[in-house]
């Protein structure tokens, strides 16, 4: 790999404040639980571009200061203090080029999982999704990674305008390349007009196992999440977290490419990623398709962030707790009582 490329697009800030590292430079992330990369490439989009603008907005947008720490009042911990997470810059995606802007991704992420973290990638559009889960696989094991991905939107088209590769494809190719298992394969979220037939059919011979909204609402989200969990950690050592933020309704992520009508709320999925990365061995996870041109008042990027966020603090949260033998209990008022906190919640008194 090539050293830190830094900024593609805009002036050169990590996560929220976290510490750079460089890739390239082993000693510079030595020992990381986290690597952030951003990947500014929005040449798989079929309608509305931007999202190479995606990783500085998911980077910056927020109220409080680029200083490096997040305490979660939900899960007392601060993600950016208690997990050494370093942010390696964008990796260099050239405009039209999505062959080789794709190729530099994977290696990236490939040199990140390699060392021990894990890789937190900011898109981009979702083409970038092939790189980011072949790269954990890669490493892992081909067929070792299961993948859950929330989406409006199935991604296993074949041919779209000509190519194998676009952002409406990455789940079909990483599929037929082997490196992950399509019947690990679960889809959270999907609604609209698209796939046709055809493409259905081939999803179904994958044994791929799709959520759509409709039984969402039906059988509830939280019995859909619990069934998705059990099937991704079936001979399965790893989890990758795929987030495509138009998953939610249009009202609580406008700026995106493709926005569908009728999909989760911003509760509902941060709720989700949560629970995923508390009970899930998530090993790589990305957000994509923030495309801040279509956003309004920051709303997308806002809520990338605290999906970053709240992935993050679960993490934390969950070494801790397999750390010290404590359980996070949701349940638990923020001031029930003034015992100690490791009496119930696992965090030392200064957190209270």
């Amino acid at each position: 790999m090539s050293g830190r490329y830094g900024p593609q697009f805009g002036p050169d800030i990590t996560f929220l404040g976290v510490d750079r590292c460089t890739l390239g430079e082993p000693q510079t992330y030595a020992g990381a639980d986290v690597v952030i990369l951003g990947a500014p490439f929005d040449g798989g989009t079929s309608h509305r571009p931007g999202t190479r603008f995606g990783p500085q907005a998911i980077r910056m947008t927020d109220y409080l200061p680029q200083d490096g720490s997040r305490p979660s009042l939900a899960l007392r911990t601060d993600a950016l203090q208690d997990l050494r997470v370093l942010d390696a810059g964008d990796v260099e995606m050239p405009p039209g080029h999505i062959e080789k802007s794709l190729a530099a991704l994977e290696a990236a992420v490939t040199e990140v999982v390699a060392a021990g973290a894990i890789p937190v990638v900011l898109g981009g559009d979702h083409s970038i999704a092939f790189p980011d889960a072949k790269g954990c696989a890669n490493v892992l094991g081909h067929g070792r990674v299961s993948m859950i991905h929330f989406d409006a939107h199935a991604d296993t088209g074949d041919i779209e305008f000509g190519t194998l590769w676009g952002h409406g494809q990455p789940m079909r190719r990483l599929i037929e390349s082997g490196a992950l298992r399509g019947d690990r394969f679960l889809q959270v979220g999907l609604r609209g007009y698209w796939p046709g037939p055809q493409t259905l059919d081939w999803m179904a011979a994958q044994r791929m196992r799709s959520y759509e909204m409709t039984e969402i609402v039906h059988r509830g989200l939280a019995e859909c999440l619990t069934e998705a969990f059990t099937i991704a950690t079936d001979e399965c050592e790893g989890v990758f977290l795929s987030v495509d933020i138009d998953v939610c309704d249009p009202g609580h992520a406008p700026g995106t490419g493709t926005p569908e009508p009728g999909g989760l709320t911003a509760r509902e999925l941060l709720d989700s990623v949560r629970r995923i990365c508390l009970e899930l061995p998530v090993v790589g996870m990305d957000v994509v398709e923030v495309s801040p041109p279509y956003d309004h008042a920051d709303i997308t990027a806002s809520l990338a962030n605290r999906v970053v966020l709240e992935a993050l603090s679960a993490i934390a949260r969950k070494r801790r707790d397999a750390r010290d033998g404590t359980r996070w209990d949701p349940a638990l008022p923020l001031l029930a009582d003034r015992r100690p906190v490791e009496d119930h919640r696992g965090v030392s008194p200064e957190h209270r």
